[in-house]
């Protein structure tokens, strides 16, 4: 079966469990995501012990029936093959096959026996699929399903639903598939549940041009085969995006991926995202929590430093109830150049985005690299924190260079947004690229998307890592000439401008002129015409308010 083919069926089966968590009254609903994500990961996780087990044994896939085969194993033989089995394969038991629920459908006790399995799943690999809390405590696996049907006579025929679903289905034939694959498949899955709520942490759904382009750029060609078990790390994760891409171009094998995020339901699809990537060595590393706050991440009785951080942090949210715990001793290091105030107005316009970006700074090894989404109005701020922090980038020359992507690249936010490189071991010289003419608008939804053709995504990675001077679009400066001019670090305020003079008769310049005259007469009689539409509507207030 061919890749397009199998995702199509693999989309077919989410399609069908959200059909059936709409036939009982779960189609939008705040547990919906739970429901459909751990059932995906329980079929998913059945199928890969089916896959490894018969890997091992591989005359039990020459059986008609596998499983009943495997049921007539000795206690020890199925001990040994299950010892011999992959790092990343969950542990089970043969009544936590989909076979053996699908055989006890008819149970009048249907829906306990389903939740019971999920529940004695979750526990038995509590060690390797659990995550954790800031505080220490473990997020386990799989929850009790069919309690979020408030009807208890429906359980029972929810949970069959959902196991009929299941059976004529297999993901043994794509355990060989990498990031490329699995990333459509997770997409799509988490599609519905991965917005943002307004209040939480990188619910944002970072574009895969965006995760790929700052992984690219971040591992070059000529270092990537000397790059072994280093660190990654994301300060607010979402569901993982930009580090599934980054441990992709690294080697999944080469490294190890360290989270935080304060949202739970992020939390939990990033933990999907990592079984789904071969990256389940990484699960006790994921930490659900408040990262400016409480930073989880310890080593040696300080902050961990990693190797490599990527991160789209969240640019503005309220976080007023904690500003003041942030202005301590213990973080006059972290938040270098300040915490922003609480404004008297707006609490959620508090640019939440310059903390984690110091933070992030902090957290970087003496020979890191780190890439981060920011706000476009950060790399020509000319004052406050934004300014402070510029300054230190290029003052200890740890800039490697920006990138001004197009607007609308992320279809959840009007915002324009730019994408700071920074590199510990950086030269003496920063690249400027200017991408916000590039891209084809397109709709999604109710909102309009810029996409990026392979060919202009392959041009600004290669204009930055060849550090390349194009006209109008990438400039190569050293840091004095940022200096020079503020600070700024907008490819545009660098660029030459050309006055092109055109030589024309007598006759051609009359008729310009004309032609221009015409134009501002038109505009000065349109905007007669709104001022007095304005005032007759103050006219119209004034009146109202008599």
């Amino acid at each position: 079966m061919k890749d397009l083919e199998f995702q199509n069926k693999v989309i077919e089966l989410i399609d069908d469990l959200k059909a059936v968590c709409s036939a009982y009254g779960l189609s939008g609903d705040g547990n919906e995501y739970k429901i459909i994500t751990q059932v995906f990961l329980y079929k998913f996780l059945n199928d890969k012990f089916a896959y490894e087990i018969k890997k091992l044994d591989p005359l039990l896939s020459k059986q008609e029936n596998w499983e009943v085969a495997y049921a007539k194993k000795s206690d020890d033989q199925i001990k040994k093959l299950q010892y011999q089995t992959s790092p990343d394969t969950a542990k089970l038991e043969i009544k936590h096959f989909i076979s053996s629920l699908f055989e006890k459908q008819n149970d009048p006790n249907f829906a306990t026996i389903f939740d019971e399995t999920l529940i004695d799943i979750a526990t038995l690999n509590v060690d390797v699929f659990s995550i954790k809390t800031s505080r220490g405590e473990k997020d386990i696996l799989f929850e009790r399903l069919s309690e979020y049907i408030t009807d208890r006579g429906q359980r029972n025929s929810f949970c069959t639903a959902i196991i009929n679903k299941l059976v004529g289905f297999s993901f043994e034939k794509i355990f060989n598939k990498k990031f490329d694959f699995y990333s459509t498949i997770f997409e799509y899955l988490i599609k519905d549940y991965n917005t943002n709520s307004g209040s939480t942490y990188a619910e944002y759904y970072t574009p895969h041009v965006v995760a790929r382009i700052i992984a690219e750029i971040l591992v070059s060609k000529e270092n990537k085969k000397k790059i072994q078990n280093v660190s990654c790390y994301d300060p607010s994760a979402g569901s993982g995006t930009l580090l599934m891409s980054l441990a992709h171009t690294i080697g999944e094998q080469n490294c190890s991926i360290y989270t935080q995020d304060i949202s739970q339901k992020s939390s939990s699809l990033l933990r999907l995202n990592l079984i789904l990537n071969s990256l389940t060595h990484s699960l006790p590393n994921v930490i659900q929590g408040n990262t400016i706050r409480e930073p989880a991440h310890i080593e040696n009785k300080d902050l961990k430093k990693f190797n490599y951080i990527v991160s789209n942090p969240p640019f503005k949210t309220d976080f007023s109830n904690y500003q003041p715990d942030l202005d301590s001793k213990e973080n006059e290091k972290r938040f270098f150049a300040g915490i922003p105030n609480i404004p008297p107005k707006k609490k959620n316009s508090m640019e939440i985005y310059l903390l984690f970006l110091q933070h992030i700074i902090f957290s970087l090894k003496a020979d890191g690299k780190a890439a981060v989404v920011v706000p476009t109005g950060f790399i020509t701020a000319q004052m406050g924190i934004g300014k402070t922090i510029k300054k230190k980038l290029i003052d200890e020359k740890i800039l490697a260079g920006v990138v001004s992507m197009p607007s609308n690249i992320f279809a959840t936010t009007g915002t324009n947004v730019s994408i700071l490189f920074i590199d510990k071991n950086s030269k003496d010289e920063v690249v400027l690229i200017d991408a916000s003419k590039l891209g084809k608008k397109v709709k999604e939804g109710k909102n309009q998307k810029t996409i990026l053709s392979i060919e202009e995504e392959k041009k600004i990675i290669n204009n930055f890592s060849q550090k390349k001077n194009e006209e109008n679009f990438s400039i190569k400066l050293d840091y004095e000439k940022i200096k020079n001019r503020k600070y700024s670090l907008s490819a545009a305020q660098y660029f030459d401008y050309k006055i092109e003079y055109k030589n024309i008769s007598n006759d051609e310049f009359k008729t310009e002129i004309k032609k221009i005259k015409g134009e501002i007469n038109t505009l000065f009689s349109e905007s007669e015409d709104l001022e007095k539409e304005i005032n007759k509507q103050l006219d119209k207030l004034t009146i109202k308010k008599k």
